[in-house]
């Protein structure tokens, strides 16, 4: 079975607790170790995003042991300005990072308060790891990297936000009266600009409406499956996963 927009959906409704994941889903989580103790920073909330980003590398036919998922299999990445950074899912096979996954959340009441947070952990992992990769720390093919972030709608998040006036430097306008959603969004299509990361897929949902709002289409679950599809045929043309190893992991019904 292919991933598909239901298994997205259904990951992300289980992300707020208001839905099992899919029968497949389940057992993806289960066979890379998703749902155990410490097993996600941040808790197990993102289980179900977990399985649901797994199941693309276990259908590929990578190995579950290629896929890290859980802080027991080792998420440390190597970075340039600092030893090593846990990532949220690491899929690494024989001399090349096949992708890494950042999965963040941002939530209320008082949104402001880890914006800016949020905003330097995805830009610092990711300048960190592919500054490594120029100094020749992943030996394989040129690591790929994926984002995956929920902003919490709410009123929090859709009302405008002004920026400091008096400050020495004016911000730029288009910060202006933007709310959180609107900050993410801009963020998320700059970074993409910029090369920082492969793909991004950007969300916004919630536990009352959990139906998952796409705010960017190009930063929609459509474009972000398509691009880790088009990493996987990009890795296989070029021979990985060797085919000597395990073959396609087969989700029970």
């Amino acid at each position: 079975m292919t991933v598909s927009r239901q298994d997205f959906e259904d990951a992300v409704a289980a992300y707020w607790g208001a839905k099992q994941t899919q029968n497949d889903l389940s057992a993806i989580k289960e066979k890379v170790g998703a749902g155990t103790a410490g097993s996600v920073r941040g808790g197990k909330h993102f289980d179900s995003i977990v399985a649901l980003i797994a199941k693309f590398f276990l259908e590929a036919g990578y190995p579950a042991e290629d896929i890290r998922v859980t802080k027991s299999h080792k998420l440390e990445l190597p970075g340039y300005y600092r030893p090593q950074k846990q990532w949220d899912v690491v899929v690494a096979h024989q001399d090349t990072l096949v992708a890494a996954f950042e999965l963040k959340a941002l939530g209320g009441p008082s949104f402001g308060n880890n914006y800016n947070n949020r905003v330097e952990e995805a830009l610092g992992s990711a300048v960190d790891l592919r500054r490594a990769a120029l100094a020749d720390l992943f030996p394989g093919e040129k690591p790929w990297l994926g984002y995956f972030f929920i902003m919490e709608d709410a009123k929090g998040s859709r009302s405008p936000v002004k920026t400091v006036k008096g400050a020495a430097f004016p911000a730029e306008e288009i910060w202006e009266g933007s709310s959180y959603q609107e900050r993410f969004a801009i963020f998320c299509e700059r970074l993409m600009a910029e090369g920082i990361y492969d793909s991004i897929c950007y969300i916004t949902s919630s536990a009352a409406d959990p139906k998952p709002t796409e705010p960017v289409a190009s930063l929609d679950w459509r474009h972000f499956s398509a691009a880790i599809n088009a990493r996987l045929t990009y890795l296989r043309d070029l021979g990985l996963p060797n085919p000597t190893d395990t073959g396609l992991f087969k989700p029970s019904v």
